[in-house]
């Protein structure tokens, strides 16, 4: 189904109203992702209390020298969470370690290539387009043994046709056709991205943010 491919996106204030609207939305959408914003605030504790209520996609992005970023992904794994990222231009090395280290547990492993918030890349000194550089480092990941992809929905046509599953495919910048962008760059609608291939996707504000965030929650389900 469907609806078993949104995780919402608990990018809220406080710990606090992340367990409420977890709460809320679990009978409609029992998948969540815990950010770094919340996770510097409320640390494990936080994961371990949104667990109650489903999976959790813990999105760090992790991004250092290869065994630091190796601790760091073994401890987030034993926090029982089922999706953790690290920046896929954090480089081999770093990716194959990690994959090393969450060996026989349940988390996989995310390699962020560009993030929606990008236009474009020159400001680094690169000169190709976006969707080639996501494809450089989507390449990386898979190379590496990591378990999947964040990528905006611009990037999730061309790298689905290259990575068939299981190899995985989440993607944020999910918006509705009226729904604000805030600093999203590169967004689409869910039935879109699911339509290009997404395996998850990524949902925020239209719920987090809605007046009754159980009742946006079910609308979105409907919709899929």
């Amino acid at each position: 189904m469907n609806k078993d491919k949104v995780i919402v996106a608990l990018d809220l204030k406080t710990a606090n109203d992340a367990v409420k609207v977890a709460e809320q939305v679990a009978p409609v959408f029992p998948f969540f992702k815990i950010g770094i914003r919340l996770f510097t605030q409320a640390g494990p504790d936080l994961v371990k209390e949104v667990r109650r209520f489903g999976d959790v996609f813990l999105d760090l992005k992790f991004h250092d020298i290869p065994t630091i970023v190796a601790e760091a992904v073994g401890q987030a794994a034993a926090l029982g969470v089922s999706l953790l990222t690290l920046h896929a231009s954090g480089g081999t090395e770093m990716m194959k370690l990690c994959v090393e280290r969450v060996s026989g547990r349940s988390a996989r492993l995310l390699g962020v290539t560009v993030l929606t918030s990008f236009r474009d890349l020159r400001e680094f000194g690169i000169e190709w387009s976006l969707s080639e550089q996501a494809r450089l480092l989507a390449d990386l990941t898979r190379e590496a043994g990591m378990h999947g992809i964040v990528c905006s929905p611009l990037e999730l046509s061309d790298l689905r046709s290259r990575f068939a599953s299981p190899f995985l495919i989440v993607t944020p910048g999910i918006r509705g056709p009226h729904d604000p962008k805030g600093d999203q760059k590169r967004t689409a609608t869910p039935q879109e991205a699911l339509a290009a291939g997404a395996d998850y996707i990524v949902i925020g504000r239209p719920i987090t943010a809605a007046q009754d965030p159980f009742v946006a929650a079910k609308a979105i389900a409907d919709s899929l």
